[in-house]
C-alpha cells in the first residue's frame, strides 16, 4: 500500500504565498515521478507541476514563473512553492506520485488534496 498526504494549504490574501508538501509512504522501492494537479470548484483537475526522479520540472502555463515544484528524494517529499497567489489559483490540490513498490508492480497514487483559498 501507498499512503500520499499533502499537507500547507489554507486561506491567503491575493498576493500572497503558500507551501504545500507531499509525502509519500509505503513499501516503496523507487519513485519516477512526483506532480501537483488541482481542481477548481465546477471544473476539470488539471495539470499543475511535475518533477521526475532525475530532477526534471515541467510547469503548467498558468502557473509559470510563480510556481516552483521541488523535491527531497530522502524523505520522499515533493513540495509546492506558490507565489503570487490570485483568486483563480483556489483549488483543492492534489499530490500524485508515481513510482514502484517491493515486490509488485507500478503504482500510481493520489493524494486526498489540500485547499488552497485565494481571497481578502
Amino acid at each position: 500500500q501507498v499512503q500520499v498526504v499533502e499537507s500547507g494549504g489554507g486561506l491567503v490574501q491575493p498576493g500572497g504565498s503558500l507551501r504545500l508538501s507531499c509525502v509519500v509512504s509505503g513499501r516503496i522501492h523507487t519513485i519516477d515521478r512526483m506532480g501537483w494537479y488541482r481542481q477548481a470548484s465546477g471544473k476539470e483537475r488539471e495539470f499543475v507541476a511535475h518533477i521526475t526522479a532525475c530532477g526534471n520540472r515541467d510547469h503548467s502555463d498558468s502557473v509559470k514563473g510563480r510556481f516552483a515544484i521541488f523535491r527531497d528524494s530522502a524523505k520522499n517529499t515533493v513540495y509546492l512553492q506558490m507565489n503570487s497567489l490570485n483568486a483563480e489559483d483556489t483549488a483543492v490540490y492534489y499530490c500524485r506520485v508515481w513510482g514502484s513498490l517491493y515486490g509488485e508492480d507500478n503504482f500510481n497514487a493520489w493524494g486526498q488534496g489540500t485547499l488552497v483559498t485565494v481571497s481578502s
